[in-house]
C-alpha cells in the first residue's frame, strides 16, 4: 500500500492505493462474521441457477476493503464521517484464482487549509469498476 501525507494536498492527489486478494475462504469467513449466508457467495451451482457469472463477493465485504486504506491513511489524525457507494458490478471470485480488488483513493475536495474533505475511491476488479460514486467524507482533528 502507498500513502500520502494528510495536509496541503491538491484535488486529484492519490492518498492511498491497495490491492486486496479475495478467496473463497475469505467469503466463507465473512459470511460467518456477518451472518450473510446467501449461497451465491459460496456455491457455484446456486450462483449459476440465478444467472450469475459465478460466486460473488459480498458487497459489504468489497465496500469494507475499499475504505480501509483511507482509514489507515487517516490514522489518529481524523476519522471517516460518511461513506457511500453504488454497487455497479459484482466481484466474481474464482474457486482457484480468487479475485483481486484494486483501490485508488484520491482527494476529491479540500478545506481552506488544504486538508482533504472528501476522498474519491476508484474500486476495480477484473479491469472493471465495481463500486461507483464511492466517496468518503473525512474530518481531521
Amino acid at each position: 500500500m502507498t500513502t500520502a501525507p494528510a495536509t496541503a494536498l491538491e484535488v486529484g492527489t492519490v492518498v492511498a492505493e491497495r490491492e486486496v486478494h479475495l478467496t473463497r475462504d475469505a467469503l466463507v469467513r465473512y459470511a460467518g462474521a456477518s451472518g450473510d449466508f446467501n449461497p451465491i457467495h459460496y456455491r457455484d451451482d446456486v450462483a449459476a441457477s440465478v444467472g450469475l457469472p459465478g460466486v460473488l463477493a459480498h458487497g459489504m465485504l468489497t465496500m469494507g476493503h475499499a475504505v480501509q486504506p483511507v482509514a489507515e491513511w487517516l490514522g489518529d489524525r481524523g476519522w471517516v464521517q460518511r461513506y457511500g457507494v453504488r454497487f455497479t458490478r459484482p466481484v466474481v471470485v474464482d474457486p482457484e484464482q480468487g479475485a483481486t480488488v484494486g483501490v485508488v483513493a484520491k482527494v476529491g475536495t479540500v478545506d481552506d487549509q488544504g486538508r482533504p474533505q472528501r476522498i474519491d475511491l476508484t474500486v476495480t476488479a477484473a479491469g472493471q469498476t465495481v463500486l461507483g460514486k464511492a466517496q468518503v467524507t473525512v474530518v481531521f482533528r
